[in-house]
């Protein structure tokens, strides 16, 4: 019974005690006593209790206007916050400081965390790439304001995530219209990919991508336009193995190629001018290709029928139905029945 009491008590002091310090920093937070609350804050900030740390900063930020503390109050309040990972109050808050203590010996470092919390609140490339931009910008005026800062590769480090974020967005977004089979849509946007920025990390897939849009328009295009369409496809392999001549991709694009030469009727070793391809090689070379494919269709559609024949059988082999019954289901009557259609 005194344990069971002992415990209780214990477990009361504990309450109290706790009670007690939250009482305590209720009372601080709502003070006038700058000197009082100034120790205290710090005392929080250096407990790493960041969120305790910049309500007292905050709740200072007034009492201390005009007076020599006021800058370091400032600061640390948006610091307090920065440690916290509340990056937009903090961002705000180093904003506010540059614009008001330009001067101050925190003003350097409050510029570079301002950008890392743009940096640090911007989304994943399949969201709203706002932010980003707007990190990049400031990014981009601080390395050329600072360019001898200390901290300039950091800075060159956010700006390469950040291209490299948006280089992606912008890839499967194109990629997108691909895999949907819009092949027109496909093409326009990879290329307006490179338009746009010539430099995107992207760009061996992307030119590789822009020759097999062209590819799969043609091959879905009417026959009057094939041509033409098998030609732009021709260019946008020239242009890709100009650029990647030793490309993963050049093995793939390489048998499409030479399909596509004996469509057109241009085999190896001829020079003629697209214009000069004769249309009637070309429709008989389509009409081959076509030939071939419905060949191999057929002969897809025999070996399936073999192999239902050749398991009817072994059904009828194995003892696991009689030849009478399989008659009476109709395996062998449609066996047979197929056999006379071949």
């Amino acid at each position: 019974m005194r344990r069971i009491f002992r415990v209780f008590a214990a477990a009361a002091i504990v309450a109290a005690a706790l009670s007690s310090c939250k009482s305590q920093y209720e009372i601080l937070l709502n003070s006038n006593d700058v000197d009082l609350k100034y120790e205290a804050a710090f005392q929080y900030y250096n407990e790493a209790k960041y969120t305790k740390a910049a309500a007292l900063f905050e709740s200072m930020s007034v009492l201390t206007s005009g007076t020599e503390r006021d800058d370091t109050v400032q600061y640390y309040w948006g610091l307090s916050n920065y440690k916290a990972k509340d990056y937009t109050v903090a961002e705000t808050n180093f904003q506010n400081f540059i614009e008001s203590y330009p001067r101050s010996p925190f003003a350097s470092e409050a510029r570079f965390l301002r950008l890392d919390c743009l940096y640090r609140s911007t989304l994943r490339y399949e969201l709203d790439q706002a932010p980003t931009y707007r990190a990049m910008t400031a990014i981009s005026e601080y390395m050329l304001e600072y360019p001898e800062a200390t901290n300039i590769g950091i800075c060159r480090d956010m700006m390469d995530d950040l291209n490299m974020r948006l280089d992606t967005k912008a890839f499967e977004a194109a990629r997108l219209y691909y895999k949907m089979e819009d092949y027109i849509a496909s093409r326009v946007t990879f290329k307006n990919i490179l338009k746009d920025d010539a430099e995107n990390m992207y760009r061996e897939d992307i030119l590789y991508y822009i020759a097999m849009s062209s590819y799969k328009y043609a091959q879905l295009s009417v026959a009057q336009k094939q041509k033409d369409r098998y030609m732009t496809f021709v260019d946008d392999y020239l242009n890709f193995i100009g650029e990647y001549p030793d490309s993963d991709y050049r093995k793939e694009l390489d048998a499409i190629y030479r399909r596509v030469q004996r469509l057109l009727g241009r085999y190896a070793g001829e020079t003629a001018a697209p214009e000069e391809i004769d249309e009637k090689a070309f429709r008989k070379e389509r009409r081959r290709m076509e030939r071939d494919e419905q060949l191999l269709i057929r002969k897809g559609n025999r070996e399936n029928e073999e192999l239902v024949n050749d398991s009817e059988q072994q059904v009828i082999l194995d003892g696991i139905v009689t030849e009478s019954e399989a008659k009476s289901v109709g395996l062998d009557g449609e066996r047979k029945g197929r056999g006379r259609k071949n």
